[in-house]
């Protein structure tokens, strides 16, 4: 079993970044219905082709995106159909499951600090000068395979079907 990457074009926002195959959720369209549609349109895979397994745990990250992933199973015949669209992907490629299993990602972490006006009116929502605003730290796993990092939000989706499977 592998799992199947892309690198996004370099026009892209965020161009030359290791993802899975998705996008924005049209209205009327479920998650699942998004996944298998942007996969078609990235990668030419008829959804015909792709079996869906489930929906692993959502990710929301600090800006508020959030994401709803699905994992599904692409059939030898939708793998062989694959064709990157040119405006979307600059890159596929696989990493074996087993790699993932096998190999911890190296852990990298950078810190979240809140930055409040000064005009914040503090006596108008109730609470003191001194609130403690929330500053955390935020993990990023890094896996690096063949020449290609896997991190971010694509790894913490990595790093949580590892640890469900």
């Amino acid at each position: 079993v592998h799992l199947l990457f892309e690198v996004r074009a370099a026009q892209l926002r965020q161009g030359g970044e290791v993802c899975f195959p998705g996008g924005r959720l049209e209205s009327q369209e479920t998650p699942a219905e998004c996944a298998l549609r942007e996969t078609e349109e990235e990668l030419s895979i008829p959804r015909s082709q792709i079996q869906l397994l489930g929906a692993p745990d959502f990710i929301c990250n600090q800006r508020g995106f959030l994401l709803r992933p699905y994992l599904g199973l692409i059939s030898p015949e939708g793998y062989a159909a694959i064709s990157p669209s040119s405006a979307e992907v600059a890159e596929v490629f696989t990493v074996p499951l087993a790699f993932f299993r096998a190999t911890p990602p190296a852990l990298y972490s950078y810190e979240l600090i809140p930055s409040v006006p000064k005009d914040f009116p503090y006596e108008t929502v109730g609470i003191p000068r001194s609130y403690p605003w929330d500053h955390r730290r935020v993990e990023v796993p890094v896996w690096t395979y063949n020449g290609h990092a896997v991190w971010g939000m694509t790894a913490r989706l990595v790093r949580d079907i590892v640890s469900t499977l």
